[in-house]
């Protein structure tokens, strides 16, 4: 039996190398994690999402290490993402 690719995690990519390329994808925040006010953005409805810069990257994300400020708090959506899965695979190939 073959398991689909969309079901296999890349070792190779991990907390070192990973590039945060996750971290333009619009997060919708929809659990209190504790995320801190200056993160949030709000739509028109009252929709709460993690604010992203003009440079498209969240706000939570520091540029230098390119790991998450508030790792701790970091929303629902960013836990369940899954580090080397075949969405975080995608994401990277649009970037790298």
């Amino acid at each position: 039996m073959t398991i689909p690719v969309e079901n296999v995690t890349d070792p190779e990519i991990s907390c070192s190398n990973c590039q945060a390329c996750c971290c333009r994808l619009e997060v919708m925040i929809i659990s209190d994690t504790g995320v801190p006010e200056q993160h949030i953005a709000y739509d028109k409805w009252g929709g709460e999402t993690m604010l992203r810069l003009e440079d498209g990257w969240c706000s939570a994300l520091d540029r230098q290490t390119f790991m998450c400020t508030i790792y701790e708090n970091r929303p629902w959506i960013c836990r369940e993402f899954e580090m080397g899965s075949y969405e975080c695979r995608e994401e990277r190939a649009k970037i790298l």
